[in-house]
C-alpha cells in the first residue's frame, strides 16, 4: 500500500491526486457494477486501500462521488455500504430503460448502416466473452451496443440520461446472479438480428425486435430477483 504523505511532504501535484483519484473512483465503481463488490458489502477505506495500493485519501474521495451516484452510502467513522438492488429499483429501471430505447429505436433505423459495422464489432465481442465465460466483458459490450442505437438517436441528453440508467443496469443484472449460459446466447442472437435489421428496409420488424429483446431481457432479470414476470 502506498503510504499517506507525512505532514512534512509537500503536497502532492493537483494532477497527481486528481489522477490517483480517477483511478481509484474507476477501479471501485467497475467492481461495484459488475458484482465483485456486491450489494450490503462493507466498503472500510483501510481496506479498499490495500486492495488498490494507494493512499487512503483516493479512496475516501471516491466514496464521496459513488454516493452521489447513488451505488453506496457513506456512514461517518464507520465506512461505506454498497447498496443493494431492490426488485422494485430493477423494475423501475427498466421501465426508464425501455422509454429511451423504444423512443430511439425508430429514430436510431435510419442511421443503420453507418452504425452496423460498429454494431458487428461489439456482437462479436459478446461471442468472444460468451466462449470465455466473461461476464462483466459481456455485459460491458451488451452495454455500448444498445448505447450505439440510443446514440443515433441524436438526442445528447437522452444519451447521458441512458448512460446513468445502462450503468445501474450491469449492477442490477449481478445481483440477479449474473446471465446463464442460455441467457447470454439468447442474446447474442438478439443482437445479431437487430444488427441484420437496423441496416434493412423494414422499419417495424426491427422496432418489433427491439421490444422483443427488450422483454426477454427484462424478464430474466425479474426471474433472477425473485419476481414474476
Amino acid at each position: 500500500m502506498c503510504a499517506s504523505p507525512s505532514p512534512a511532504s509537500p503536497p502532492a501535484p493537483a494532477t497527481a491526486r486528481t489522477s490517483a483519484t480517477e483511478r481509484t473512483y474507476a477501479a471501485i465503481k467497475h467492481a461495484i457494477l459488475v458484482g465483485d463488490l456486491p450489494g450490503g458489502e462493507e466498503l472500510g477505506e483501510v481496506a479498499l486501500a490495500e486492495r488498490l495500493g494507494c493512499s487512503r485519501t483516493p479512496v475516501r474521495e471516491a466514496l464521496l462521488r459513488l454516493q452521489t451516484e447513488g451505488l453506496v452510502r457513506i456512514y461517518p467513522k464507520k465506512g461505506a455500504i454498497v447498496l443493494p438492488v431492490t426488485s422494485a429499483e430493477a423494475d423501475s429501471m427498466w421501465e426508464a430503460r425501455s422509454l429511451v430505447e423504444q423512443w430511439a429505436a425508430p429514430r436510431s433505423f435510419a442511421e443503420g448502416t453507418r452504425i452496423r459495422p460498429r454494431l458487428e464489432e461489439l456482437v462479436a465481442a459478446m461471442e468472444e466473452h460468451r466462449a470465455d465465460d466473461d461476464l462483466a466483458a459481456f455485459t460491458e459490450s451488451d452495454r455500448l451496443f444498445h448505447e450505439v442505437v440510443v446514440d443515433a438517436a441524436g438526442n445528447p441528453h437522452l444519451s447521458r440520461f441512458y448512460r446513468s440508467l445502462r450503468e445501474r443496469q450491469m449492477m442490477i443484472n449481478a445481483a440477479a446472479m449474473g446471465l446463464s449460459p442460455a441467457r447470454m446466447d439468447r442474446a447474442v442472437r438478439d443482437h445479431h438480428e437487430l444488427v441484420a435489421l437496423i441496416s434493412g428496409d423494414d422499419l417495424d420488424a426491427f422496432v418489433t425486435a427491439n421490444d422483443r429483446h427488450l422483454a426477454t431481457a427484462r424478464h430474466a432479470v425479474q426471474g433472477g430477483l425473485g419476481e414474476d414476470a
